[in-house]
């Protein structure tokens, strides 16, 4: 395996269902896969635009499922060596980045579909 790698992973369209200022059913896999990451030593980063209560409730959710959380809208190592408020990582798993294999689901709404992304992580990780 290679060295640890940082994901920072949306969660609106990403981990759950759009229905902010709600939280959705789990994306299908997407917990599966996040799992498997941190089983294998890399670690993840909640990196959305909820902020306040709602922030706290989708870190919850989170961590409810057993997932840890390496900072959420933050890198806490990064201050180290920069003060750029974007946050670092090496890979950016968002419904809403180009190239993110979707998935469209009620209402048009996409959301990611971690089964293509679980291989294309693979593929980069290992």
């Amino acid at each position: 395996m290679r060295q640890s790698r940082i994901f920072a992973v949306d969660f609106d369209g990403t981990l759950a269902m759009h229905e902010y200022p709600g939280i959705g059913p789990e994306v299908p896999g997407a917990i599966d896969v996040l799992r498997g990451l941190q089983s294998n030593g890399h670690k993840i980063i909640l990196y959305t635009m909820r902020s306040g209560e709602a922030l706290r409730q989708a870190v919850d959710w989170v961590t409810e499922r057993g997932i840890h959380l390496y900072g959420a809208n933050e890198n806490p190592d990064q201050g180290s060596w920069t003060s750029s408020p974007k946050v670092y990582a090496h890979h950016y798993i968002d419904d809403a980045a180009v190239g993110c294999p979707l998935v469209y689901g009620e209402h048009n709404r996409p959301y990611v579909d971690w089964d293509k992304v679980r291989s294309l992580v693979l593929d980069e990780i290992s």
